[in-house]
């Protein structure tokens, strides 16, 4: 299905669009700096929890097909978290480098969500097909930090809500299914 990738791809956009549009139409209620900060950093944390989702449907369905869109939703996680990121340095803080240094050094909840967006850097700068070559065996050790920066990016939220943590709880479950997947023990049961 040729036009199956395109079709994700805007699919993949459209949250970004919808903000695009609620911003220009003043319709991202009374805080917008807010409201972009939340719906990128959901969007992020779900674009992740996609991607992770692959190598299990791919088992699942016993077919290859899941494969071919991991690489563009782990793209667009790191593009929503740096929508994330871009939006509480550029917006919110007015790139204000010594409150955005404090910040990252006195607050838990932005420090582990800035080593999570530093993991998800260089798992996207390493993405190609190239870097997959040049690097060989070390490509796939690299590539195994997403499962550290799932758990960094739920401990961020789930620090940041501090009072009704049940949508970080649901995120946290449906990671720790995905997770669960690549457990030796488990893998020998699927067969």
């Amino acid at each position: 299905m040729p036009w199956s990738k395109p079709f994700v791809f805007l699919l993949c956009l459209t949250p970004f669009g919808l903000l695009v549009w609620g911003a220009v139409n003043n319709d991202l209620g009374a805080d917008p700096t807010n409201e972009i900060t939340h719906q990128t950093g959901t969007w992020a944390l779900r674009f992740l929890l996609a991607s992770l989702a692959m190598t299990p449907l791919r088992k699942l369905l016993g077919s290859a097909w899941p494969i071919r869109f991991r690489r563009m939703l782990g793209l667009f996680a790191f593009f929503y978290a740096t929508m994330h990121l871009a939006t509480y340095v550029f917006v919110d803080l007015g790139l204000y480098w010594p409150q955005v240094l404090e910040d990252v050094v006195k607050r838990p909840f932005i420090t582990v969500g800035f080593a999570a967006w530093l993991i998800l850097l260089a798992l996207a700068v390493t993405s190609t097909r190239g870097m997959q070559r040049r690097l060989g065996r070390q490509w796939a050790r690299l590539h195994k930090l997403v499962y550290l920066a799932i758990g960094l990016v739920i401990l961020h939220f789930l620090w940041l809500v501090k009072a009704d943590l049940r949508e970080p709880l649901i995120y946290a479950a449906v990671a720790l299914v995905l997770l669960a997947f690549r457990v030796k023990p488990l893998k020998m049961l699927r067969h």
